[in-house]
Order: C-alpha cells, then sequence, then structure tokens
C-alpha cells in the first residue's frame, strides 16, 4: 500500500547577512524506512528530487537495491531569519517480519530517522560546500562554512517526521 510521510525543519541565521553564502537546501533526503523488498527493517534509504524509485542500503547478504520511494513535494522557503523546508515521501509498505530482529514492520518504521543536506558557496574562498543535519544530533546545531568558519545557521529543532496517511 502507498504511504506518505512529510519531513519538515526550520534553520535560523543572518541569511542576507555581510559575507551571505547563498544557503541553501539540497534535493537529497536520506532517511530510514522498513523495507518490504529485502524485509529489513530501519533500512537507510536516499531519495533523490525527480527519480522514480529510491535506493534502499539494504544488508550485507544482498546489498543496496532499489525501493519504491520517491520524494513527491519537496516546498523550501526563506523567510527573514528562517530558511525552512517541507517534503513529503511515498513510499510503498507492505508487512512483513523482520527474521533477524524478529520484528514487525510498520508504516513508519519503530525509530524514525531523517538526513537533510544543503548547499553553499562561501564568497571568501570561492568555493562550494555541503552541509547535513539529521534528526538524531544533540540541538541546537550550528552549521559552519568548512572554508572560511562563517556559522552559517542554526538548527534548534530537530526535523519532524509524521505519517500522513
Amino acid at each position: 500500500m502507498m504511504r506518505s510521510v512529510e519531513i519538515t525543519t526550520v534553520l535560523t541565521g543572518q541569511f542576507r547577512a555581510p559575507g551571505f553564502h547563498n544557503l541553501h537546501w539540497r534535493s537529497r533526503i536520506g532517511m530510514n524506512l522498513d523495507c518490504f523488498i529485502c524485509e529489513r527493517t530501519g533500512r537507510t534509504t536516499y531519495i533523490e528530487l525527480g527519480a522514480e524509485r529510491a535506493v534502499c542500503s539494504g544488508d550485507r547478504v544482498r546489498g543496496e537495491h532499489f525501493t519504491a520511494a520517491r520524494i513527491a513535494a519537496f516546498d523550501r522557503t526563506e523567510e527573514r531569519e528562517r530558511l525552512t523546508l517541507r517534503a513529503v515521501v511515498d513510499f510503498w509498505w507492505a508487512p512483513f517480519q523482520d527474521e533477524k530482529r524478529d520484528r514487525a514492520a510498520s508504516a513508519l518504521t519503530a525509530s524514525p530517522w531523517v538526513r537533510l543536506h544543503l548547499g553553499h558557496h562561501c564568497p571568501e574562498n570561492q568555493v562550494s560546500g555541503e552541509a547535513t543535519i539529521q534528526s538524531n544530533m544533540v540541538r541546537p546545531v550550528d552549521i559552519r562554512c568548512e572554508s572560511c568558519g562563517q556559522l552559517l545557521a542554526s538548527s534548534i529543532e530537530a526535523p519532524t517526521i509524521r505519517l500522513l496517511n
């Protein structure tokens, strides 16, 4: 059956201040889902905006494989001191029993987790960079330019992960 999960997060900072780094959300999401293909719970799944399928990390025996998931919505907004991302991920889910962990699968995995990617451009050193935030990080999290060290944003609250249907 088709399931949908909504991911929402907000970063705070001075996005138009001197030394502007053009901080922006990248269109890649990593999250854990219970995979009905390899019948394992809590698999890290990588999803790209525009891709028709995702990649499940699988396990040591089967390794990575394609799975039925896609980014259905990806809304980015910037207001004064807030950079917001709202994404909806659609994925196929079917009940199964993870034999290795002796755990039944669930539509929203037992410990939901997400990694969101950001990009930026350092005006001082003329290089592009990337950063990530995860829902399981201790807050607050400061995001800094790895080239010049400038504070780009802060993550005060963990991204929310909500099953829609």
